[in-house]
């Protein structure tokens, strides 16, 4: 039996060091600020990106791959029969996953494209079972199944700082986002379904943190904790600090943190963070 190559995108939050150990694949999103386009992650880097997305005159836009992108490696992961498994960002937010669905199409490879319906560190949750999987000798089958039951047990929540990117990126009305930028509210949201669901809001950071953790108590309550996540765009002193010591006091300490992606930034704003976490 061949191997199994994996492939995911620039948003999924995996360290540098996991990539190269585990030969990942990743096929990288652009940015587009003031006419000039960087590559996610290769000529631009999470944090520098905010002080670009600060002094750019329009709120920068994200694109998808080509789907040449992702055939162009697709043919050349799989000219010796072995097979890959793709897995990426939501389709509910980006239209990477069709990109790469219309390439497996294009393609001669044995390719299986899988939608994570996730983001960020919940999108590296899904990519590190697969690698665990596949080390382990699991078939394309037993991983996408497994892929499945971890989807269903993993829950992300997005905290915007402030509502003006929404705004202007024509993700909520400009009536909404005048009224929260006034009264200064933070939205809360959820990822279920690979959609940003609004589920709640807060007046101050303190409340924003004690509703998170509620929420991960209620929701882990008599499970085992396998992994949590805080994907932040610099909201690690406001709320993500905070969470991590209430999560902590749990008993799971191993909270992962990472600076999320240009491509998320650009939709959340400064100040963001997402909580992740996946228990069965």
């Amino acid at each position: 039996m061949g191997r199994i190559h994996i492939v995911t995108d620039s948003t999924c939050d995996l360290t540098q060091a996991e990539v190269a150990q585990h030969g990942i694949h990743i096929v990288p999103l652009t940015i587009q600020i003031d006419g000039k386009t960087y590559i996610d992650r290769v000529d631009l880097e999470p944090e520098p990106f905010l002080d670009l997305m600060h002094n750019a005159a329009n709120l920068p836009k994200s694109s998808q791959p080509a789907p040449g992108k992702f055939k162009e490696l697709y043919d050349e992961l799989g000219k010796e029969g072995d097979q890959i498994l793709s897995i990426h960002m939501t389709g509910g937010m980006s239209g990477t996953m069709e990109s790469a669905r219309q390439a497996a199409q294009m393609t001669d490879a044995d390719v299986t494209v899988v939608d994570s319906r996730f983001i960020a560190i919940g999108l590296a949750i899904q990519i590190r079972e697969a690698i665990r999987l596949r080390d382990a000798g699991a078939t394309m089958e037993e991983i996408v199944a497994r892929l499945e039951t971890v989807r269903v047990n993993t829950h992300l929540y997005v905290i915007v700082d402030t509502l003006d990117n929404l705004v202007k990126g024509g993700r909520i009305g400009k009536g909404k986002g005048f009224i929260g930028s006034l009264l200064n509210i933070k939205m809360i949201a959820n990822l279920e379904g690979g959609v940003l669901n609004p589920v709640s809001k807060a007046r101050s950071h303190k409340q924003v943190v004690n509703y998170l953790f509620k929420q991960f108590q209620e929701d882990t309550a008599g499970k085992v904790v396998k992994s949590v996540g805080i994907s932040h765009a610099d909201g690690l002193t406001t709320m993500g600090n905070p969470l991590k010591e209430l999560i902590a006091g749990t008993g799971f300490t191993d909270v992962e943190i990472a600076f999320t992606s240009p491509i998320i930034s650009t939709h959340t704003g400064p100040g963001a963070i997402g909580l992740i976490y996946f228990a069965e």
